[in-house]
């Protein structure tokens, strides 16, 4: 009878294939973000690894995986199985995936995630945030592709392995993943008109005027001073100081200038605003109108700042503890 596996939830995973990999932040592992912006990526290849593992199934349904293990490789592998169509994921977009891990060392099954309509697992591809040897298997994949991934142990659970699922410190492992879905990041227009002027005060805090006049429907952005650091890509960890106004209101709802600098996920943030962090280069000041759509929605009842449309003036410190 086959081993039914236990399946691997979208809260498991953002925990089990999160962050470093070798449980130590100075190993190197956190990837160069201007490099991985710039263009600079490669794709994955196939290699000996990616021949030792034997895929059949159909797209969208759990795969049947034969591992001739044991597989060792020095960088992840990739070869793709079905091609899919449309444009493929770039570093930074958004996907939705299905997948089955293996144990690379031992040839055994590991986890799945559901194969059910709706229930795939999404995150970002950005190594600064999720295991690099899973980024660089979907990384260049279309929608539609199933592609195998052999990944080692640095590029996979290191040395700390993932012990739920059998896996040991210093395995290989091989994902079988089916890409269902690829979205590349929001972007702002250029904000060109009705942008508001900004003084700073002798403390360097900002003071934002806005126009009169009803506020922009769209999402829109303007670099008021252009830095010359690392480039933000989706899902990175940015630090930065911040002022919100309500555009309504005509007054400030928050801010961290005059105390400690905030640093969080783009992706941990109401949609626009992390929107207007990604592209940006550190050392950046940013101003952005956000719609209610785009960060606390248009019911007033449902939060504070429902249905208000904010601007926030953004300087940005630093990204991925850089």
């Amino acid at each position: 009878m086959p081993r039914v596996l236990p399946v691997l939830t979208v809260a498991a995973l953002a925990v089990a294939l999160a962050g470093c990999t070798t449980g130590d932040p100075d190993t190197g592992s956190t990837p160069d973000p201007s490099a991985s912006a710039s263009g600079e990526r490669v794709c994955a290849t196939p290699g000996d690894g990616t021949d030792k593992v034997d895929v059949t199934g159909e797209f969208g349904a759990v795969p049947t995986v034969v591992v001739d293990s044991p597989i060792e490789v020095d960088d992840t592998e990739r070869r793709v199985l079905i091609e899919g169509e449309g444009e493929a994921a770039a570093y930074g977009d958004t996907v939705r995936v299905d997948f089955t891990l293996y144990n690379g060392t031992t040839g055994e099954a590991a986890t799945q995630t559901d194969y059910a309509e709706g229930a795939q697992a999404q995150f970002v591809l950005n190594e600064a945030a999720f295991i690099p040897g899973l980024v660089k298997t979907i990384e260049c994949s279309k929608p539609g592709a199933r592609v195998i991934g052999v990944v080692p142990a640095a590029q996979a659970f290191g040395e700390n392995g993932l012990a739920d699922f059998n896996i040991s410190a210093g395995d290989t492992v091989v994902f079988v993943v089916d890409v269902v879905s690829v979205d590349a990041p929001l972007q702002p227009a250029e904000w060109t008109e009705n942008v508001p002027t900004v003084e700073r005060d002798a403390d360097g805090i900002p003071v934002v005027t806005l126009p009169e006049g009803a506020a922009p429907t769209e999402l829109l952005a303007t670099v008021l001073e252009e830095g010359d650091g690392a480039t933000v890509v989706a899902g990175d960890s940015v630090t930065l100081n911040y002022q919100g106004t309500s555009w309504e209101k005509n007054e400030i709802f928050d801010q961290s200038f005059g105390g400690d600098p905030a640093t969080f996920a783009t992706t941990q943030v109401v949609q626009g605003f992390g929107a207007a962090l990604v592209g940006q280069k550190v050392g950046s000041t940013v101003l952005v109108v956000i719609p209610p759509s785009l960060a606390y929605g248009d019911d007033p009842q449902a939060h504070q700042l429902g249905g208000q449309t904010l601007v926030f003036l953004i300087d940005i410190l630093g990204v991925n503890g850089v």
